[in-house]
């Protein structure tokens, strides 16, 4: 169940990312993001009350919430979009290969987790997969977009990449002390805090009639998806798998973005695509497989 509701919460993630081009393209970034962080903070309003059971949390917890927002909510979401606007579409599929790899070794730094080699090998299946994948997108037109900032576009997705694993290891600390629901909630709070400034700024000038239904119904799935079912899935998911090994299963964001793509956005499959696909799932196949669960991934005492 826990490595459902990983790879669930990944696949949504990607297929939201792909889904919300029509809702940049209609809202401002800074507006966007605000006014998600507000529908699931009421969405999300039950959540916050404080089960009877919780212990009151220490100054180093308190930190870490803080931290899994403003890394996995506020600077992810600002480095990404604005990443991707300055580099080209293969490049950031690319260096978004690496949120695997970088969640197992900062697994092993900050979490003291075994990494096996078995586990190296799955990092590298998904590495490889999303790599193919990014390959195959350029050969069918997906155009480079290459600019004189297009270096620095690569540095902020890169940046956004090690924002996502820091919300993985981050994550893990947090189940020990928080149930899902309460990290999920909390975290999108803090997001709320922490966009307003330049949200409300922004909604000042913006023009609200010019918004059509369609866009604010998808502004909902947006909000509910990224805000509350995708953060409680991976909470819950990580509850019970080591975060290096949960990390595997970020490979779903750009394979189910692309799967989107063709879809619901009407773009071709070629075989080189289904062949990274192929490579990235056995990946996660490879890491999931019973048989030595308990030996490969251990937390150092």
């Amino acid at each position: 169940m826990g490595y459902g509701c990983l790879m669930l919460s990944m696949s949504m993630v990607g297929a939201y990312v792909a889904l919300t081009k029509p809702l940049a393209a209609a809202l401002p970034i800074f507006l966007l993001a605000w006014l998600r962080f507000g529908i699931g903070a009421v969405a999300m309003l039950r959540w916050m009350k404080k089960p009877a059971d919780e212990k009151p949390l220490s100054p180093q917890s308190r930190r870490l919430v803080f931290l899994e927002s403003f890394l996995g909510n506020f600077l992810f979401t600002i480095c990404m979009i604005t990443g991707v606007s300055m580099t080209s579409a293969v490049s950031a599929g690319v260096i978004m290969s690496a949120i695997p790899a970088a969640v197992a070794l900062m697994s092993w730094i900050f979490l003291k987790e075994k990494i096996t080699p078995r586990v190296w090998g799955a990092v590298a299946c998904g590495a490889l997969g999303i790599g193919m994948l990014s390959f195959a997108k350029s050969s069918h037109g997906a155009g480079e977009a290459h600019g004189q900032y297009a270096w620095l576009g690569n540095l902020l997705v890169f940046g956004a990449v090690l924002c996502e694993a820091s919300y993985a290891v981050i994550g893990k600390k947090l189940t020990a002390v928080l149930t899902p629901k309460r990290i999920s909630a909390i975290i999108n709070l803090w997001g709320l805090l922490l966009m307003t400034p330049m949200g409300l700024y922004t909604a000042l000038r913006f023009d609200f009639g010019a918004v059509s239904a369609n866009i604010w119904l998808l502004l909902v799935f947006y909000a509910l998806a990224a805000s509350v079912w995708t953060v409680w899935l991976w909470m819950t998911g990580l509850k019970v798998v080591p975060a290096g090994r949960a990390g595997v299963f970020t490979v779903m964001l750009p394979v189910s973005a692309a799967l989107v793509g063709v879809a619901a956005l009407g773009e071709s499959l070629s075989a080189l695509q289904g062949a990274a696909f192929a490579v990235a799932l056995a990946g996660m196949l490879l890491a999931t497989l019973p048989g030595g669960a308990q030996t490969e991934f251990q937390e150092k005492p």
